[in-house]
This record gives C-alpha cells, sequence and structure tokens, in this order.
C-alpha cells in the first residue's frame, strides 16, 4: 500500500445526533480503524430531515466536503493535460448515461495501483495507475463507465435507504467505506461500506453485490452508447484477474479489493457484450500521449524514463507517436533538452495545433533556460483558444519563469473566474502574487487553497494576516472579512456533525 498505509488511519467523526455512537465503533472495528485514529476528517451537518438523505443537493454537498477531506489526505497529481483529458471523456460518455446531476469534479491521485472510485455527489477519482495498466482508450473508458453507473443509479442513497428501512443508519460509516476503498483499497474498505452495523453485514454485502452488477451491465450500455467497443470491458476484467494469479493478496490490484471480481461476473460482463455488435476502433492518441505522461511521472527518475521509451520505440509500441511524446517528455526533465527538441521536431509537423506539443515545446524553451519565448509561443497559442486551462497555467507558470509576476497574476485572476475549485490554480497564484509583491492578495489565494484541501484553520488564519494589512481599504476589508465569516459558517457545520 506503500504511503496509502498511513492514510488507513482515516479519522471520522459521527455525522449527526440520529446516528448511534455505536454504529460508527463497529464500523471502525470491521474496517481495521482504531477508534484513536477518528480524530480529526469531520463531515458537516448537512440537515436533519430525512427527505433530504436521499435529495442530489444533499449528495452533491456531502461529495463536495468529502473531496476537500480527501485533497488534504491523500497525494494528488496537479497536471491539467491529464485533467483535462480525464473531464472531457467522462463528460461524453455521461451524455449516453442516465446522470440527471452532471456536476462532477475529478481528483487525479498520485498512486502507481490499479484504483478508480465514485463518491456520492459527483466526486469521480483515478490512480495513474490505472492509466498504465488500460491498454486503450476503450479498457479505460471501461472503468469510467462503471464508476458513472454508480452515480447515475445513486447506490450511495439506495444503500442507505436499505440500512435505514432495516435499522438506524450510520452515514458516516458508509463514507468511511467509501473513503478507505479510495485510497487503501483494502477489503476494510469494503467491509466498511457494505456493513455499517454488524447485525446488517451479510445483507448489506449481497445488496453491495448486486450494486456491482447493475453497475457492469449499466456501464456496459454507456460504453457501447458512447460508441466504443462494449468487448473491452470482458477484455479488460479478465486481465485484472489474470494480475492476480501469481500475487499475494496484499498485492491485488486495488479496483479489484473495492470491486471484487471473479470467473463469474466475467462471464457475466462477455455475454452481456456479446449481445452488441464488437467495435475495432483505431487507436486513440489523444488517451496513448496521457499514459505517455503518466508513464514519465511514474518513473524513479528521468533517465529511467528516457531508458523506458526508447525501448519501446525499439519494438512495436501500441503508438509510435505517443512512445516519441514520452521520450521528449523524458528528455526535457532529465535536462536533455536538445535532444528533446530533435524528437519533439519529428512528430510535431503533422500535429501543428496540438495542445500536448506545442506545451512540450514550450517547457523545452523553459528548460533550455529561454522563458520568454516559451511565454510567448504558449500566448500566441491561446490567442486561438482562450480560457484553455492547460495552456493558461502553462502561459501562467512561464511569466512567472521570465520575471513577470504581475502578468501572470492577472493570467491567473482572470482564469479563477473560470476554474475557481482547482487548487493547483491558487497555489501557483499565490506564488506568482508573492513574487509581484501583492501581500494581501497572496494571503487572499492561500486562504482559497486551503479551503479546497479542507484546512479551513489555516485559510481563516491567511484572511485574519491579510486583514492586518489592509489599511483603510473598506472594500478590501469588507470582502476579506464576508469570505472569513463563510469560513466560520463552514467550521459551524463541521462542528454540528
Amino acid at each position: 500500500m506503500g504511503f496509502f498505509t498511513q492514510y488507513l488511519a482515516c479519522r471520522f467523526k459521527r455525522y449527526s445526533s440520529r446516528v448511534a455512537a455505536w454504529g460508527l465503533a463497529s464500523v471502525l472495528a470491521l474496517s481495521g480503524v482504531t477508534a484513536q485514529s477518528t480524530e480529526g476528517l469531520k463531515i458537516p451537518n448537512l440537515g436533519e430531515s430525512s427527505t433530504s438523505l436521499f435529495s442530489a443537493d444533499y449528495e452533491y454537498n456531502l461529495g463536495q466536503w468529502w473531496l476537500k477531506s480527501f485533497r488534504r489526505q491523500a497525494p494528488t497529481l496537479n497536471d491539467p493535460l491529464l485533467y483535462s483529458y480525464l473531464e472531457s471523456l467522462v463528460f461524453d460518455l455521461v451524455t449516453y448515461s442516465d446522470l440527471q446531476d452532471r456536476r462532477l469534479e475529478f481528483v487525479i491521485v498520485d498512486n502507481p495501483t490499479i484504483n478508480a472510485f465514485a463518491v456520492p455527489g459527483g466526486v469521480i477519482g483515478v490512480h495513474t495507475g490505472l492509466f498504465n495498466y488500460a491498454q486503450t482508450e476503450d479498457e479505460f473508458a471501461t472503468v469510467m463507465s462503471h464508476e458513472i453507473a454508480h452515480l447515475s443509479q445513486r447506490h450511495f442513497s439506495r444503500s442507505v435507504e436499505l440500512a435505514q428501512s432495516q435499522s438506524s443508519i450510520n452515514i458516516a460509516g458508509l463514507l468511511a467505506g467509501i473513503l478507505l476503498a479510495a485510497t487503501a483499497g483494502t477489503d476494510a474498505g469494503l467491509a466498511a461500506m457494505t456493513a455499517t452495523q454488524a447485525a446488517l453485514q451479510d445483507e448489506q454485502l449481497r445488496y453491495s453485490r448486486a450494486n456491482e452488477a447493475e453497475a457492469d451491465r449499466v456501464g456496459l450500455r454507456i460504453l457501447y452508447d458512447a460508441g466504443m467497443d462494449p468487448y473491452a470491458a470482458p477484455a479488460m476484467f479478465e486481465r485484472m484477474l489474470a494480475s492476480t494469479r501469481y500475487s499475494s493478496a496484499n498485492r491485488m490490484p486495488e479496483f479489484m479489493r473495492t470491486h471484487p471480481l471473479s470467473e463469474k461476473r466475467i462471464a457475466d460482463t462477455r455475454n452481456r457484450a456479446r449481445q452488441y455488435p464488437k467495435r475495432i476502433r483505431p487507436v486513440s492518441l489523444d488517451y496513448q500521449l496521457m499514459r505517455a505522461r503518466v508513464a514519465v511521472s511514474l518513473a524513479d527518475t528521468p533517465e529511467e524514463a528516457v531508458a523506458q521509451f526508447k525501448g519501446e520505440l525499439e519494438g512495436n509500441p501500441r503508438s509510435r507517436e505517443a512512445a516519441i511524446y514520452g521520450l521528449v517528455l523524458a528528455l526535457t526533465k532529465a535536462g536533455r533538452s536538445a535532444e528533446a527538441a530533435l524528437a519533439l521536431d519529428g512528430i510535431w509537423s503533422d500535429s501543428e495545433q496540438r495542445i500536448e506539443y506545442i506545451i512540450a515545446d514550450a517547457e523545452i524553451a523553459l528548460a533550455s533556460g529561454k522563458p520568454e519565448l516559451a511565454a510567448e509561443k504558449l500566448q500566441t497559442r491561446l490567442q486561438l483558444s482562450p480560457g484553455n486551462h492547460p495552456l493558461t497555467m502553462s502561459y501562467a507558470h512561464a511569466l512567472q519563469q521570465s520575471q513577470q509576476s504581475h502578468l501572470a497574476e492577472e493570467v491567473l485572476i482572470d482564469q479563477s473566474r473560470i476554474k475557481a475549485n482547482d487548487p493547483g490554480l491558487w497555489y501557483l497564484l499565490a506564488e506568482v502574487q508573492g513574487l509581484s509583491g501583492n501581500i494581501i492578495g497572496l494571503h487572499q489565494s492561500r486562504a482559497e487553497y486551503f479551503i479546497l484541501v479542507g484546512n479551513l484553520d489555516a485559510a481563516q488564519r491567511q484572511l485574519v494576516y491579510a486583514l492586518k494589512l489592509v489599511g483603510n481599504d473598506f472594500t478590501v476589508s469588507a470582502q476579506i472579512n464576508d469570505r472569513i465569516g463563510q469560513i466560520i459558517d463552514m467550521r459551524t457545520e463541521l462542528d454540528r456533525g
């Protein structure tokens, strides 16, 4: 489990006065989490009405709090290009689903294990290891469609309803299981999610398996309706199962621990796939480029990544162009910018407007000590795609490196109106504001970053620091005080939980 071992001690408090204290204790006992480890991560009181338990707004707000807490405790990957790809693919799949509330948020976990998860309220998470393992876009989309199906069929609320119909419910226990499943990926997560009370363990386990079967069926339909190959689903699951045959229990893929696979389940998926015509799809360059980015990020050193892609190019890679792109990224990170530029020239001529290559070219310029040139290249492309998030973030970084922090600040403030929920944006904005001498803005941006990662105390401290520097600017003072008030309201919701 690597660095997620510590996260097994994830911390939960009682959701509301209606949840019996012994209920959470039994869940934690089932999941192997000690009572001592339950201090810290809180779940807000979002209302006492039983009808609100199953509303879309209730689930959405719950998911937002979950995501903030998750970001605070799990290492995530800040890669706008990868995020943009994931967002685009999932929204395309969602078009063919029954999901009503499409306020989706995504998180990419910097972890080489195979895992993905969906959280009530429209949060979808992916471990980088899934990109590495899924060989084709259709295989990757198989897992995404499965997670979308969990959301569209509202399995979380249906689990709560089932538990409520039989005894008092423990929402904190259900969320504890989802958090464990999303991070540690052990059987503890499945136990917590499917047995919020020991008396209901067997019934809940059966219900969870029914949810998985339904997600398989609905996910396959989404995959087919989106124009992808339905046979990618059993192929993906078969390879996952095969990968466990020579692995010890603690090395089983994370996805399989939280979504148990069996020969019967794979056979059922294969039989369902036969109801659809097989599709032969060309290799998705978009997806293969993202796999190359992930491979570079997962390598222990840039030189290791260089060797990996050179080895691929000596053989028969699934996408030669993507392998060259990966080599370009690895050479750039290794400080071999001249070689990187030469390699990029070999693939760029046929795709002059591809954003991945434009950003790679700018990164080569940065690595060569030419930040002004990098900023100029990115600005030119942004004129054709204003507001494009990966381009904008790369442009702001290039401006920062070229000592144009004031301009970088303007660019990021504008972008924050489009991507207000991006912690990476606020982190970079705080840095450039510090360089430009806008210390009040620095504290405000840090506060927004801390809010998004669930650290309300740190966020409030930053705004108090800013308030001390405002002087007689009553407009800014009022804005800061208003935000402090909102943070206090957030904390009050948590303290009621």
